[in-house]
């Protein structure tokens, strides 16, 4: 790959801290990128951040976000622009999972997911989105990416608000491609499937705490069996390919898309 693929990409990406946000940040900077990293977790982003830096690509500023109030939004773009003049492209990756049988479902539970999958998603896009209008028309789009789910087209039995949350998220790549493409701004998105995260490792516990699975690991081993064509479940890295992908020219005539990173789960 063209290690000057995503140079003069200023890029923001939310829940950057650890994961898949972390993983494509440092893949990013690799490819010539400049990466604001949008976490809760201030020092964790910051080290990733540092990482970066000494590695001497693209450049890198952290900046801690609670990605479920408007203002921390704006504020982070406003960071990346503080840092690298403009904003090119928004990843709104920061997302989380609470597994309940419907009938267990509360409103906790549900404020908490849809909150931070789908709410903060929308204030992202759209804190981003009145930068990228207040900058100005370019000759390339400017770039907003949505990180789905299987969930975003597959109804799961023990995690009814996140595919909620995830539909959610399909819909407003849709939409958002609709209603931003007058100002010049391209919306799509990825929907990995089973990635090895700390968002993942907590799940396959809190599927045996509600009765779901009888051990830890049987998750994964249950769906890399009955569900996947690629026998193996994913990590970060067969995910940042398609997102650097999205972040780049390559991507410019794309939107309203949302390309599935699962294994060959949702085949359509």
């Amino acid at each position: 790959m063209d290690a000057t693929r995503l140079k003069g990409k200023n890029v923001l990406i939310t829940g950057a801290a650890r994961g898949m946000g972390a993983t494509n940040a440092q893949h990013f900077a690799e490819l010539g990128a400049n990466v604001c990293l949008g976490d809760l977790d201030l020092d964790a982003a910051q080290a990733q951040a540092d990482e970066i830096n000494a590695k001497g690509n693209g450049r890198a500023v952290a900046v801690k976000m609670d990605v479920t109030k408007r203002e921390d939004n704006a504020s982070a773009v406003a960071a990346t622009v503080d840092a690298f003049g403009m904003i090119n492209v928004g990843l709104f990756n920061a997302g989380l999972n609470k597994p309940r049988f419907f009938m267990d479902i509360d409103e906790d539970n549900w404020d908490m997911i849809m909150n931070v999958n789908t709410k903060a998603m929308w204030l992202g896009m759209q804190e981003t989105a009145r930068q990228m209008i207040a900058q100005g028309k370019q000759d390339y789009p400017y770039k907003l990416i949505n990180v789905g789910s299987i969930a975003s087209r597959k109804p799961l039995v023990d995690v009814t608000v996140y595919c909620t949350s995830k539909y959610g998220c399909l819909a407003l790549t849709h939409c958002g491609a609709i209603g931003l493409a007058e100002h010049g701004i391209t919306v799509n998105g990825y929907a990995p499937g089973v990635v090895v995260t700390p968002l993942w490792e907590q799940l396959d516990k809190d599927l045996v705490d509600i009765g779901f699975k009888d051990r830890e690991g049987q998750a994964y081993e249950d769906i890399v069996r009955d569900a996947l064509q690629i026998k193996r479940v994913s990590y970060p890295d067969d995910v940042k390919g398609t997102a650097a992908f999205l972040c780049s020219s390559d991507s410019d005539y794309m939107t309203g898309q949302m390309i599935h990173i699962d294994g060959g789960w949702c085949i359509q």
